[in-house]
This record gives structure tokens, C-alpha cells and sequence, in this order.
């Protein structure tokens, strides 16, 4: 029970990588708020979990929904030690072929949700004299790809922002590191993959053989929520395959 009296929040919970870590975060002994848009899915992970686990609509973009997050996690939980940014939307674009709208959407999301809701969560963290903030980048992170200007662009700031955010908070005991996943079997990606020919193409930037599965994520998100990642911080997590690796 390596999450014990631990409270956490994971945005993009209602499914994929988030309904992973939460399902891993809750057998680890966690209880955890869970945060997305569609109220139907959250509902159905919080019957799954029972009373470790809040379910509560908010979009990370909204100053006012990641407010209402936060103190709803303390008004159940009593507390804060773990946040895990998740939540993120992929649209695919080339500098030329991206609108406005979807640049916004994508920042808004992937970039602003994580510094909104960390902006909140910190200081809960502090009272509670330390913990861990885990945010949840991309391959993309580190290496370019067609197609994905804005995608791209959003996760190279998380995984900027998680440094930067490690060096401001260390002295307290707060520790932020970011994950680098590859592609990942969740709906998100399943929209890209469209045919047999279009995996086996994305099948094969991967050495391992394999596209991931959701709780590959989840393992290194309990770990690097727990003690046992104690002196890590500023840290990029490649969960990836070898796709990073090439």
C-alpha cells in the first residue's frame, strides 16, 4: 500500500490513462478526486471504486471549475499530497493547417489546465509538508512529429514547466516530474488509427512491438506519487516503448 492516507487528484479520469492511475492509486490505498468533463463516465469509474474515490466535473481550463476541484477534494479528503495532470487533447495540424481555435483549445488544455490546477493544489500541499506533482506530457515532449504542431508545441511546455516548477518547489518537499508516454491504447489515439496499415505504421516507431496499454502509465505514476521516489524531481519519464530510444 504504497499510497496510503494519501489524497490524490487525477484529471482525465473518466477513461484511458487517467482511469488507470486512479484504479492504481486506490489499490495502492490513495483516495483520489477524479476530474473531467462528461459526468457519465467519472460516475461510472466512482461506482468502480466505491468511497475512496470522488468523482467531480471540472475543465482544467476554467479558473473557477479547478477552485471548486480543489476545495472539493479538501471539503471530502481533508487534504492534498498528490496531483496528477492528465487531462489533454490531441489535434492534429501543421503550423499552416491549425486555426486559432484549435491552438487555443490545445493550450488551454494541456498547458493552462496543468498551471491552473497546480497553482491551486501547491499550497494545500505545502500545509501538508510536501508532496508530489505528476504531470503527464507525451513522447512528444522530447522528440517532433508530423502533423502535430500544436500537440507538440503544448507538451515540450509541460514537460519546460515541470522543471522549472521542481527548481521553485524542492526546498518545500514538493516534488514535480513529468511522464513521457508513447502511443497509447486509449480513445484519444484510437481516432488516428483508423486502419490496419495506419497502426502497423504507428506500431513500429515502437521497438518493443507493442503499443501501450493504460496501465503501463499508471505503474510509473504510483511510483513516482510514492516515498519511493523520494529524491525525484525535475525528472522526464519515458514510458514509451523505445520510441524515444531511435
Amino acid at each position: 500500500m504504497r499510497l496510503s492516507n494519501k489524497v490524490a487528484i487525477v484529471t482525465g479520469g473518466g477513461s484511458g490513462i487517467g482511469h488507470a492511475i486512479a484504479v492504481a492509486f486506490v489499490r495502492e490505498g490513495a483516495q483520489v478526486v477524479i476530474a473531467g468533463r462528461d459526468r457519465e463516465r467519472l460516475d461510472r469509474v466512482g461506482v468502480e471504486l466505491g468511497t475512496a474515490c470522488l468523482p467531480v466535473v471540472a475543465d482544467v481550463g476554467n479558473v473557477a471549475d479547478v477552485k471548486t476541484l480543489v476545495e472539493a477534494a479538501l471539503k471530502r479528503f481533508g487534504a492534498l499530497h498528490i496531483l496528477v495532470n492528465n487531462a489533454g487533447v490531441l489535434l492534429a495540424g501543421t503550423a499552416e493547417s491549425h486555426t486559432e481555435a484549435e491552438w487555443e483549445q490545445t493550450f488551454s488544455t494541456n498547458v493552462r489546465g496543468v498551471w491552473l490546477l497546480s497553482r491551486e493544489a501547491l499550497p494545500h500541499m505545502r500545509a501538508a509538508g510536501g508532496g508530489s506533482i505528476v504531470n503527464i506530457g507525451s513522447g512528444l515532449s522530447l522528440v517532433g512529429a508530423r502533423n502535430r504542431v500544436a500537440y507538440t508545441a503544448s507538451k515540450s511546455a509541460v514537460l519546460g514547466m515541470t522543471r522549472a516548477m521542481a527548481l521553485d518547489h524542492a526546498a518545500e518537499n514538493i516534488r514535480v516530474n513529468c511522464i513521457c508516454p508513447g502511443i497509447v491504447e486509449t480513445e484519444m489515439v484510437a481516432g488516428f488509427v483508423t486502419d490496419e496499415q495506419a497502426r502497423r505504421q504507428r506500431v513500429a516507431l515502437h521497438p518493443m512491438g507493442r503499443f501501450g496499454q493504460p496501465e503501463d502509465v499508471a505503474g510509473a505514476a504510483v511510483f513516482l506519487a510514492s516515498d519511493e521516489a523520494s529524491w525525484i524531481t525535475g525528472a522526464a519519464f519515458p514510458v514509451d516503448g523505445g520510441y524515444t530510444a531511435i
